[in-house]
């Protein structure tokens, strides 16, 4: 029960609160072992958790930090936690992993119970245009790092932003399309609430109007709904986009996906419709995730350097928890690159 305290256990297992106290921050030897046996069954018996947060103001800061990420089911997401855990173990802290669907309520319940949890260092990925869901919890002494999303009017001072250049990203990918002679060019996403999504449709749109493609004349798929963000079932959200497109008179000779799953779904419904990716139809996606390079033929992507994020990004949660004051914010924006595989190729009939 929720409600159970340390006096609770200590009368019921016949001992002091201060006993209680002793077993709980690791002084057990002070007790004998029969003790020890009678409280922990009391502590199983009554349902009893103990208050990190007031733990952690005995013992010093805790070496925990959380991580909220839309999804793990898109293995962007699983290849960055991984990478987030691996310079936190060197530096001996641990990771609570979340997932959040982009659900502003569902992330303001995580980050407020991790934060009741004494976990008081979040990194936060959602990327949604505002943050005000959280905000409360920031003057409460939460060190926050936004991830892959640039820092918006509105945000604390506090605040670091960390992401690569999504709108530099877009503009490669449509670059690289309009100079292997691409005219008809699709665009496919979920619902574009999301910075990182706007950000990237933004940079593409301006690159295909350098070449004198209008934002008129771009084959457009963004969902059927504002539910529809495609981090669960990007590949099927891809697949679905794919087949409406390829199915008009004019359909496109090229596919722009928001990412790498997204766009192995687009590949497979250019199959589907009895085309080959790379000769009939070429298709770009973005993040560069472990299948871009497995799938057949492999993915021309735009790469995001993940490691050095996942670096920054724990550098910069960790600078915030040794330093009691208040840190200025930052806002750290890396490069992405092309990285050109099979699946984008010249126009048919160039």
């Amino acid at each position: 029960m929720s409600d159970v305290t340390i006096k609770d256990v200590a009368t019921a297992a016949g001992v002091s609160p201060s006993t209680v106290s002793n077993l709980l921050n690791g002084r057990a030897h002070r007790m004998l072992p029969e003790t020890r046996q009678r409280i922990e069954r009391t502590i199983k018996d009554l349902g009893y958790r103990p208050n990190r947060a007031a733990r952690q103001l005995r013992t010093g800061r805790s070496q925990v930090i959380g991580l909220v990420v839309p999804s793990v089911g898109n293995p962007y997401w699983g290849a960055f936690a991984r990478h987030l855990e691996s310079a936190a173990l060197a530096e001996g802290y641990h990771v609570l992993l979340c997932n959040s669907e982009r659900d502003p309520d569902r992330e303001r319940q995580y980050v407020s119970e991790l934060l009741s949890d004494g976990v008081f260092g979040i990194v936060l990925c959602s990327s949604l245009p505002s943050l005000e869901h959280v905000l409360p919890l920031v003057d409460q002494g939460l060190r926050l790092v936004a991830f892959d999303r640039k820092a918006q009017a509105g945000d604390p001072a506090s605040l670091v932003s960390i992401t690569v250049d999504n709108a530099i990203g877009g503009e490669l990918a449509g670059d690289h399309l309009v100079g292997l002679g691409h005219r008809r060019i699709a665009f496919v996403s979920g619902a574009l609430r999301s910075i990182n999504r706007q950000e990237r449709l933004r940079g593409f749109l301006a690159a295909l109007s350098r070449a004198g493609i209008g934002e008129q004349d771009v084959l457009r798929w963004t969902g059927k709904g504002d539910d529809q963000l495609g981090d669960v079932e990007a590949a099927e959200l891809g697949t679905r986009a794919a087949a409406a497109l390829l199915g008009r008179r004019n359909r496109p000779t090229a596919i722009f996906a928001i990412n790498d799953m997204t766009a192995l779904g687009v590949c497979r419904a250019v199959r589907d419709a009895g085309l080959e990716v790379g000769r009939d139809v070429s298709v770009i996606g973005f993040d560069d995730i472990v299948l871009a390079d497995l799938s057949s033929p492999p993915l021309t992507t735009i790469r995001q350097p993940l490691p050095d994020l996942a670096a920054a990004a724990f550098t910069e949660l960790r600078l915030r928890l040794d330093d009691a004051t208040v840190q200025p914010g930052r806002s750290l924006l890396f490069r992405p690159d092309l990285v050109v595989r099979a699946s984008t190729a010249p126009v048919p009939g160039s």
